[in-house]
């Protein structure tokens, strides 16, 4: 008895899949090299800007005093998260060394351990430039310098500790952070860059309770979004994320940001993880979304962490996309809004950031 025809037609198109699969394989494999060197191409090339945009003070902007220390300390983390360090006798490690300088002058920093006040940067600023220094313990360019940033980290932390413990006007703010160090409220913007910070140093063996993380951590969880929670408080809703303040519906941008700090706390399967990366798997980012940088940052760190199909499907996502608006001097901009007006050097160093999954450098960033 014959086989019915669509039988045969599929018998056909598997046997051509066989043959054809060696090179389907062949040409997958050339593609994922030619984008792996065009990232290579396109880190170096912004790299090169970066070192374009520093003064002769040390510090890097293109936005001239604004935001100036958190600039600078964002430049050197991104020098640093694809490999250059401020040692290196090269025009990059230069760079880093004078940078790094810069941040460290005693006027950076007030009386109280805070950064955020000499460049207006407020309590972001200063979440940022603790991370950095957190992650370059050990990596400066002398014993003297080392030293030195271990001692203005562990002001800073100390800084942070003590803005934490500021009574909040609503319970679920508790642990948290906002713009300034009296604070009476917090927002997971600015939260999470002081969580990213108190973490490094913990790592790095300064003096960081745990408790202050555990806190922080629970204040996170205040801010997934899930209407449902079993009777421990654990979320339902295996597919949303993180608002902007508790209560708030999630975003792109903050649902990338309350993962990536969850998981370097150590909760790799929280509920609010998984349901994270789902929504984050539902959503990708788009160019031009209010806060792509800052987003794109968090997304491709955090789905990284999150390993597997998971950490692929983000990376065929994010690099193409960056690499596609990666502007002819090496830069890239924001399309507009607040995020425009950070400026250049900014959004370079975040989309550096973002394409440094690569690399695996920065400790904080390892899986």
């Amino acid at each position: 008895m014959s086989k019915p025809r669509h039988t045969l037609i599929a018998c056909v198109a598997v046997v051509t899949l066989i043959l054809q699969s060696p090179a389907i394989a062949a040409e997958e494999e050339t593609l994922a090299l030619l984008r792996h060197t065009q990232v290579d191409g396109a880190v170096e090339h912004a790299i090169a800007y970066i070192i374009t945009q520093q003064q002769d003070e040390g510090w890097i902007s293109d936005r001239g005093d604004s935001n100036r220390v958190a600039t600078t300390s964002l430049a050197i983390m991104a020098m640093a998260a694809v490999g250059h360090q401020p040692t290196d006798p090269t025009p990059e490690g230069r760079a880093m060394a004078e940078a790094l300088a810069f941040v460290l002058h005693e006027d950076r920093q007030d009386e109280r351990g805070y950064f955020g006040q000499s460049d207006g940067s407020r309590m972001y600023g200063h979440g940022i430039t603790t991370l950095m220094l957190g992650e370059m313990i050990g990596h400066g360019v002398s014993d003297e310098q080392d030293a030195r940033i271990r001692e203005r980290c562990q002001h800073a932390i100390d800084l942070i500790l003590s803005a934490q413990k500021v009574p909040k006007h609503q319970a679920p703010h508790q642990g948290g952070w906002r713009y300034t160090p009296d604070s009476n409220d917090a927002d997971l913007s600015v939260t999470v860059w002081q969580l990213m910070a108190l973490r490094s140093a913990y790592n790095a063996g300064l003096d960081v309770p745990a408790s202050a993380i555990e806190e922080a951590v629970e204040y996170l969880r205040a801010s997934y979004r899930s209407n449902e929670r079993d009777d421990q408080g654990r979320p339902l809703n295996m597919n949303s994320g993180f608002g902007y303040q508790p209560g708030g519906g999630p975003g792109f941008s903050t649902t990338a940001m309350g993962m990536l700090a969850m998981i370097v706390c150590g909760e790799y399967e929280a509920p609010e993880v998984v349901g994270a990366s789902n929504y984050l798997m539902d959503n990708p980012p788009t160019f031009g979304d209010r806060w792509f940088f800052y987003g794109a940052y968090y997304y491709a760190q955090g789905m990284y962490q999150r390993g597997g199909e998971i950490a692929q499907s983000a990376r065929d996502h994010i690099e193409p996309l960056l690499l596609e608006h990666q502007r002819e001097d090496g830069s890239w901009e924001a399309s507009g809004g607040t995020e425009h007006n950070a400026g250049k050097v900014y959004a370079t160093a975040m989309a550096v950031l973002s394409l440094s999954v690569k690399y695996h450098y920065l400790p904080i960033y390892q899986r």
